[in-house]
């Protein structure tokens, strides 16, 4: 497994940021709107296809049961019902992982196990004290120690983000450092930043650089459990960071916008400004991924209206 390494600690990344958010968001219209407004039925469900194949299909819920991680697992590798799916489609098209609480990795596991799916579906967990991040370093840690004993292949970890707020850059630096060291080589590491709790869209910026600098694969915006998730301009100011991190160390690291994403519309807004600013080599599991529990009813509806407009 190929994972990011560690470099050194620099603040000069982190010195003399602005953004002005009025520009991004002029951006982010340039970038869809009229783009997404010319795709053709074909294009479309080309579009919600790979949307599909980029997500990550979630329960975070506290009433979470063995029953229903055994539902999710089959829903992700199964996404439509055999007799509704076009032939080439079923059982070949699937998610690019599920994601769950660490106590359920083992449900994932095994019911991944049943299905043959292990090679193909990747085991994401939650941790480090998700969603607050409040909890003592040494707890977080024990977290991803567990998950991937259980069987998780990536671990979600979301920051302090009291850290962020404060400016404690260096600190935020080294505790990352130390839940890169505990997934080790075993599971790719998804940093969840909390875009809605970190102040500023200049933290936000400032927080992804350092996210990247200690070792995270992905750098994720939300938890789905604040009041401001995943939104266009945000995704495009963590982009930014991604294509600088780029231009420093040759590293390409992912994306993974969370929360907010529901419709196939919203994925294809995503996956064009993905394409139009980092290019279409972003656009594989490895490097973008949406977190969602309820995109996959409004692919699965579109998949059936745009393949029944095709045969016509």
């Amino acid at each position: 497994m190929m994972v990011n390494n560690v470099i050194p600690f620099d603040p000069i990344p982190l010195e003399k940021v602005y953004v002005n958010l009025r520009s991004v968001e002029r951006s982010v219209d340039l970038l869809t709107s009229t783009l997404i407004k010319r795709q053709s039925p074909a294009q479309l469900l080309h579009w919600t296809l790979k949307a599909l194949s980029l997500t990550d299909l979630t329960t975070l819920s506290g009433d979470d049961t063995r029953a229903n991680v055994e539902r999710l697992c089959f829903r992700a590798a199964y996404p439509f019902p055999e007799r509704l799916a076009d032939p080439k489609d079923y059982g070949k098209v699937h998610t690019a992982a599920v994601c769950v609480y660490p106590s359920r990795v083992g449900d994932a596991y095994r019911a991944l196990g049943a299905l043959k799916r292990l090679d193909q579906i990747q085991i994401a967990a939650v941790a480090t004290g998700f969603p607050s991040g409040q909890y003592p370093l040494h707890s977080r840690l024990a977290e991803i120690t567990y998950a991937i004993e259980q069987g998780a292949t990536e671990i979600d970890i979301v920051v302090d983000r009291s850290l962020v707020l404060n400016g404690k850059w260096n600190q935020l630096y080294e505790e990352i450092v130390k839940m890169r060291e505990a997934c080790g080589d075993k599971a790719h590491l998804k940093t969840i930043l909390g875009i809605g709790e970190c102040g500023t869209m200049v933290n936000v910026y400032k927080a992804s650089m350092v996210a990247m600098m200690a070792g995270s694969d992905f750098i994720k915006t939300s938890t789905g459990k604040e009041a401001v998730n995943a939104t266009l301009p945000v995704g495009l100011v963590m982009i930014r960071a991604i294509q600088e991190f780029y231009r420093l160390t040759g590293k390409k690291i992912g994306l993974k916008p969370a929360g907010g994403v529901r419709t196939v519309k919203d994925a294809v807004a995503w996956m064009i400004m993905i394409k139009e600013t980092l290019g279409e080599q972003w656009l594989t599991p490895e490097l973008f991924r949406f977190g969602a529990s309820g995109l996959l009813d409004d692919v699965e509806k579109q998949y059936y209206s745009l393949s029944k407009q095709l045969r016509k």
